[in-house]
């Protein structure tokens, strides 16, 4: 009789409940690892709300900090027991799109029909864990393809610590890497929760100067000053894009970076914009977006708009861990909440629902 475990699953638009499920069986090239400490996504919401379709029954989650349990046959440089995590993005680097360079992508025309809700089709397949595999909200996860995406945790560093490098830390400094950042340019990251507070922490390692936060909660902006902001916007408070102009004599931002995946934070993330500047976003969209045109200069104006989904891998994973254990970036601070796993679904109402100051919300089996 198999093992069970004790798993979040998405049952219905609007409804994840806690569920048995068997402990997975460990192919040649896999690894089960055992998870210690795991949290909830903004993507998790979107999943929940309906807004993003996954397969129901699916056990969703896909930030990892575990222990491994055991190990496939074919998996090389790891052993039974050490403590590692798994980038939210588990690619092969097998596929046509991560030999092209984009491994994010990773078998993106391969899913399994009826592994993808209502589409047969995703841009998104490198994200495997809680998008058409199960993920990692609960007591075990199987991670595929563990020799290209198990990343040992350096000594003395807490699952806290390290709870934000598989999927926040990663994506927010992909955004700021995708803003094509300079030394000395200012940058205006658009939303402070917890991917554009990485956003913002990233644009410092990068050398930014400059760098302007926008969100309408003050509590969140006096956490991006903690973590690199120069300026802080409340848009409830002044217009951003008349005041991003007079910070910057009129001439507008190098680059800027859309964190929260609506079309009024996409649009005023281009009219910030000089001639010539990045918008780089990070959003998950819902619906469709429409460019301004003026800002967009009828399409001459030489900008560039990049999109991103976060990096994986072992390699990824361990320069984000080096970051953290070299003291350049202390994310820890945005852990405010701790949940048990049998507490998930009061966890995604507070989440969903931003109440009591919650940034991000350790879940532990």
């Amino acid at each position: 009789m198999a093992r069970m475990m004790r798993a979040a699953a998405f049952i219905e638009k609007g409804r994840i409940e806690l569920v048995d499920k068997p402990i997975p069986d460990v192919g040649p090239n896999d690894a089960l690892m055992r998870i210690t400490t795991t949290t909830i996504c903004g993507t998790d919401i979107h999943i929940l709300k309906g807004e993003y379709p996954v397969a129901p029954g699916l056990t969703i989650g896909h930030e990892p900090v575990g222990v491994i349990e055991k190990l496939g046959s074919a998996v090389q440089g790891y052993r039974e027991g050490q403590r590692v995590i798994a980038g939210a993005i588990c690619p092969n680097f097998n596929s046509y799109a991560a030999q092209d360079g984009v491994p994010s992508q990773d078998g993106s025309y391969l899913i399994p029909e009826g592994k993808c809700g209502a589409h047969g089709y995703k841009a998104t397949a490198g994200w495997r864990f809680g998008n058409w595999i199960d993920g990692t909200q609960a007591e075990y996860v199987l991670v595929p393809d563990a020799e290209a995406n198990l990343a040992p945790i350096p000594d003395g560093l807490t699952d806290t610590q390290v709870l934000m490098c598989p999927d926040i830390m990663s994506t927010g400094f992909k955004g700021a890497e995708n803003a094509n950042i300079r030394i000395g340019d200012t940058v205006v990251v658009f939303a402070q929760g917890p991917i554009g507070l990485c956003a913002t922490a990233g644009a410092r390692l990068l050398g930014a100067t400059t760098i302007i936060a926008v969100d309408g909660n003050n509590h969140r902006l006096d956490i991006a000053r903690q973590l690199g902001a120069d300026v802080a916007l409340n848009f409830r408070e002044v217009d951003v894009v008349e005041e991003v102009m007079k910070l910057t004599g009129g001439k507008g931002a190098d680059g800027s970076i859309e964190a929260l995946g609506t079309q009024a934070t996409f649009a005023q993330a281009m009219k910030v914009l000089r001639p010539g500047g990045t918008l780089s976003s990070l959003g998950v969209y819902s619906e469709d977006l429409h460019i301004p045109l003026e800002q967009f200069a009828s399409g001459l104006g030489d900008h560039t708009i990049r999109t991103a989904l976060c990096p994986g891998g072992k390699e990824r994973m361990r320069r984000l861990m080096n970051v953290i254990a070299a003291n350049r970036l202390d994310l820890g601070l945005m852990v405010t909440h701790e949940r048990g796993l049998d507490d998930i679904v009061e966890a995604y109402d507070l989440f969903a629902n931003q109440r009591d100051g919650v940034l991000k919300i350790a879940i532990i089996p």
